[in-house]
Parts: structure tokens; sequence; C-alpha cells
């Protein structure tokens, strides 16, 4: 079987991930996965490409040196900010009825419906991502397994699309550029790490996928299988941070070393760690000050109930929040935060687990923070891009360029003769052919 390698970055707002897998057949094999803090990105969106480009060149060329691969194009995820859905449709009259559907009538009328969805601002607007909600025929409605084979004069199809700005999109081209790499496909990350995280039962019986980054918390309704509702609030785990900077008076980067080692939610559950006081040192000034642990966990479990109450606010408003019988699957960067979980779980009245992506759906020898729940999106963007055979991001090694051949040297004697027949021709020439030509003896 022909291999061919998948390389995908994970923009997030506070850090970007590069993951390389290489794919034969149906095996995907993860060989690289590294993070490096993000710059230029706000709120899961670049606005400043020469930045963002300079920590994706740098673990590209890792990648390339530790692999001895030449990458030369990566699949890219879609920003999960400013997004919107909406419901768009279409129908055809069967050429050939009495004939079974076939799978290129289904792409040829989800394409219908995205080239002839009419977008609010065409100008500044984009179609992100779209997915099939269901199939009608003339006999039933259901899904695209239920409508190939079937025969029927007609076809309808409802598709549930997410619309984002084209800004967001052409500064992920520009970023590309200034790392001298090809985009090889644009995914819409929530779809994708559903797909990576989320057990089929959980998508059948209901189940809502939080993603808790660092700059925007987004949910993802699943149900019959399928995705039917998307939102998102502005804010996530770099929201914790900053409220730990500007309650403490600390710098940002401590702000969030002191999260990650010590953080934690309900601070009425610490047991003994909440008599805890921890001391930090400045050993610039040879001065120092004191942090309750307890504290601490006072100011983290303000700013979490907050963004609990905004995803709970999600969920009622997508008008599934009764029918979730697999509760909430929390997965991201910000759902390690300890207590998070039993926090969720209280206030929301759901059962709750972590989503680490399914080790069912590829292999991986050496590169443990791809089982994280950090890492999901990035197993999603691989998963997703799969499906495509053509995408190969790594140039064909069995491929030498060649080299430029060097220009051979002209005899001088010919030069002189070929200068001297020039400047003969020149002189048979027309003042009017001769205006507009310029000769250089360089």
């Amino acid at each position: 079987m022909q291999e061919r390698y998948i390389v995908t970055a994970d923009l997030g707002t506070s850090k970007l991930a590069l993951c390389v897998a290489k794919v034969t057949g149906g095996n995907k094999q993860i060989l690289f996965y590294r993070e490096k803090p993000a710059d230029g990105m706000r709120y899961n969106c670049i606005y400043n490409p020469r930045r963002a480009a300079v920590p994706l060149k740098e673990l590209v060329a890792e990648a390339e040196e530790e692999l001895q691969i030449k990458i030369t194009q990566v699949v890219v995820g879609l920003p999960r900010y400013n997004v919107y859905q909406e419901t768009a449709s279409a129908n055809i009259e069967r050429s050939n009825p009495g004939s079974s559907i076939e799978n290129e009538e289904i792409e040829v009328l989800r394409g219908i419906a995205l080239d002839t969805y009419p977008l609010n601002d065409a100008a500044n607007e984009q179609i992100y991502g779209a997915v099939t909600q269901s199939f009608s025929t003339d006999d039933f409605i259901g899904s695209a397994e239920d409508a190939l084979g079937a025969d029927s004069k007609t076809l309808a199809g409802n598709f549930k699309i997410f619309v984002g700005r084209k800004k967001a999109v052409h500064n992920i081209d520009i970023m590309l550029e200034n790392a001298d790499l090809a985009l090889a496909h644009t995914v819409f990350t929530p779809a994708a790490t559903g797909n990576a995280v989320l057990k089929e039962d959980e998508k059948d019986n209901g189940v809502a996928l939080v993603e808790i980054g660092a700059g925007v918390t987004s949910v993802s309704i699943y149900m019959g299988g399928i995705m039917c509702y998307y939102g998102y609030i502005p804010f996530g785990g770099k929201s914790i941070t900053t409220d730990i900077r500007l309650e403490c008076a600390f710098g940002e980067a401590l702000a969030e070393n002191i999260k990650l080692a010590f953080g934690a939610c309900q601070p009425e559950k610490l047991q003994s760690l909440g008599d805890k006081t921890l001391q930090i040192n400045d050993e610039e000034n040879g001065t120092y000050e004191h942090l309750p642990v307890k504290y601490l966990s006072e100011i983290i479990t303000s700013r979490c109930r907050e963004i609990i109450d905004a995803v709970l606010y999600l969920i009622m408003e997508s008008g599934y929040a009764d029918r979730l019988r697999c509760g909430i699957v929390l997965t991201g960067g910000g759902a390690n935060l300890a207590g998070l979980l039993g926090l969720v779980k209280e206030m929301s009245g759901y059962n709750v687990r972590i989503g680490f992506p399914l080790a069912s759906s590829f292999s991986s020898d050496g590169n443990p923070g791809i089982g994280e729940a950090e890492a999901a999106t990035s197993v999603g963007l691989v998963l997703a891009a799969c499906a495509d055979e053509y995408i190969n991001c790594v140039a064909d090694p069995g491929m030498q360029q060649e080299e430029e051949a060097e220009p051979e040297e002209v005899p001088e004697e010919i030069v002189l003769y070929a200068l001297m027949n020039w400047r003969k021709q020149e002189r048979t020439l027309s003042n009017d052919v001769l205006s507009g030509i310029a000769f250089t003896t360089e």
C-alpha cells in the first residue's frame, strides 16, 4: 500500500500544535506531536500572520529534522470564533429515475445547497463547513445511508452550514506564505474534534461536546449521530489566568504557571491543601509574597462558574437540553483544570467525562501528548484529512530535484562577433522601430 503523510496545524489562542501522521491504507500512525506558545493570535484567530508564522516554522523544522521528511503543505483548523449556523437545502429531479441513488448524486446535491446559499455579507463571509442533517426521497426522510441505493424521482437534502469571516481565512493564507508552506485543506474544527473524542453511542443518544480553549469555549451538540447545533463564548482558560494576574498583581507567565501547578476549583473541597500558602519569591528584588491556595481556588472558581453558566445557556438555547442522555464531554486544554469536572456536574446535573482522543482511531509511539485532551483537535484534523485520499503533505522522497546547470561560459570572440553583428543590424532599423527599445551593453 502506498503511504502518505498528513501534517496538521491546530492554531490556538495560547498554543500552536503541529501533528504529523503516516497513513497507510486505513492505518493512521502519529509520528510527531509537539506544541509551542502561539503568537499573533486572539480569540482563536490570527491577527498578525507574520508573528503567527514563527512558531509554525520552528515546529515544521523540528518535525523535518526528526522524521527526515520535507513538509510542503499543512491541514489547518478554521477558527471557532465569530461563527454562526444556518440551514441550507436543495432538491433535484433525478435524470435517471428508476435507478439507485448513488453517492455522486448526494455530493452534487450538497454542492448545490452550499453554492446557492445567500450569505448575509458575501464580501466578508464564507462557509466554513457543512453537516448533513437529513435527506428525503419520494417515500421517506432519513440519513445519507438511508438514501443510498433507494429508487426515487426526486432527492432533497437539508444541511447545517457554519459561516465565518473571510478575513480569518485570508490571514491563514498569509501566515502559511510567511512559513513557506501551502494550504492542503481547511477543516471546521468542532466537527473534527467530535469525531476524535466522542463514541458513536454518545452521538446517537445526545451529548454536548464542550471544548475549553484558552480564548474560546465552544459547544457542539450531537443527536441521532449528527452535529445539530454549534455555539461559542469568547472566553476560556486565558480568562482564568488574567483573573489571577490582575487579582494578585503577577506577570502573565507567573500567573499561568501558578494556575497549571496549583489551580483548582471548589475551594471547599481542597481538604488539607486548602490550608497551604504559596510563597512567591521575587529574586530580582529579594522580596516575596504569600498566596493562600484557598484564595487562589476562589479566584479560579468564580471564573469557571461564569464559563459553565454561559455553556449551560447555550445548551438551553439549542433546544436539546432535555435530550442529552449522555450528558457533557469536556475537552481542550481547559478541561484538565483540577475540580472542574465535579463543578460542571454540580451545576448542570448531567453526567460529565473528560474527552480524550479515542485510542482506537490511531496508533502512536513515543508521543505521549497525543493522548491528552488538548490534542483532541489535532487528532480530529488528521482523521478529517485522511478522508481525502489525495492529500499528501510531504514531498515524495523518491523524487530528486535536478540541480540547476550553470550556464556555459561563452568564448569572448563569439561575444564580440555577436555584438558587432547586432550593431550592424541596429543601423538598418528605422527610427520609429528603435523608439521604445532600450539597449544595454551589460
